[in-house]
C-alpha cells in the first residue's frame, strides 16, 4: 500500500515538473518572439521604444498587431466549444472545433473554425473568431483576433446586500445582445459565484468577475452569438 501511494506521488511530481518545463519553453519562446517583433504600425513603435507602457493608453487607438498587447500585459486564454462531434440524432459532444464542408469537383474541402477569449483576470477581455483549413491555425487566428478585439471593463461590489468593498461584480445590471441571443447581467453579493452557463463562465473568470447573476433569453445554443452577447454586456458597463 506505502509503495502504491510512493509510486503514485512520483508520478503526480513528474507531471508537475513536465507542465513547469513546458510552460517555462511558452514563456521562453514567447519572449524571444517579442524581442524578435519589427513593428509595422506607428503604435506599435511607440510600443516597441517604450514611449507607451500601459495599455489604456494604447486602445485610445485601434490596435492592429497583437504584439502590442503581449508587450503591455500578460494574458490567459480559453477555447469556447461552438462545435458538435457526430452523435446518433443529433446528440453529438460539444467540442471547440466547428467543421463545415464545401462541395467541389475535387471532392468535399473541410473548414474548421474556432472562437477563442483572452483576459488577464484583472479587467481586459477579449474575443476572436477564427477559420482555417486546420485547427491549430483556426485556433491561432482566433487568439490573435481577440487580443486585437480587446476591451476594458469596469468592476465594482455594487448588490444591495454586500459592503465588502471589493471589485468582483459588475457595477449595474447590463443587458447585451448579438443576433436572436440576450445576456443580462445582475449585480451579485461575494460568495455566489458565477450562476450562468459555461461558455459565458469562462469569459467572466477571465475578465476579472468573480459573482454574478444572470439572464439569458432567445437561441442560446448559438454559442458564437452568446459569447459576443455576453461582451457587449460587459462593454456597457464603461457607459455609466
Amino acid at each position: 500500500m506505502e509503495e502504491d501511494m510512493k509510486q503514485k506521488s512520483s508520478e503526480s511530481v513528474a507531471e508537475f515538473d513536465i507542465e513547469k518545463i513546458r510552460e517555462n519553453r511558452i514563456k521562453e519562446a514567447h519572449d524571444k518572439h517579442i524581442e524578435d517583433w519589427k513593428p509595422k504600425t506607428k503604435l506599435g513603435v511607440l510600443v516597441k521604444e517604450k514611449k507607451i507602457t500601459s495599455l489604456d493608453e494604447a486602445l485610445q487607438l485601434k490596435i492592429l498587431e497583437p504584439e502590442i498587447v503581449d508587450s503591455l500585459i500578460s494574458l490567459k486564454s480559453e477555447i469556447l466549444n461552438i462545435g458538435q462531434a457526430k452523435g446518433k440524432f443529433g446528440g453529438g459532444k460539444r467540442r471547440a472545433w466547428r467543421q463545415t464542408q464545401r462541395k467541389t469537383a475535387e471532392g468535399n474541402v473541410p473548414t474548421f473554425s474556432c472562437m477563442s477569449v483572452v483576459g488577464n483576470e484583472n479587467g481586459y477581455v477579449g474575443i476572436g473568431y477564427g477559420r482555417a483549413k486546420e485547427t491549430l491555425p483556426a485556433r491561432a487566428k482566433a487568439t490573435r483576433k481577440a487580443k486585437l478585439n480587446l476591451i476594458k471593463i469596469k468592476r465594482a461590489c455594487a448588490s444591495f446586500d454586500c459592503v465588502c468593498g471589493e471589485p468582483h461584480t459588475v457595477p449595474f445590471i447590463v443587458e447585451g445582445k448579438a443576433g436572436s441571443s440576450r445576456v443580462k447581467l445582475m449585480p451579485a453579493p461575494q460568495g455566489t459565484g458565477l450562476v450562468i452557463g459555461d461558455e459565458c463562465k469562462k469569459i467572466l473568470k477571465l475578465a476579472g468577475i468573480k459573482d454574478v447573476y444572470s439572464r439569458t433569453k432567445g437561441k442560446k445554443r448559438t454559442t458564437i452569438n452568446l459569447a459576443k452577447a455576453c461582451i457587449d454586456a460587459l462593454q456597457k458597463t464603461m457607459e455609466m
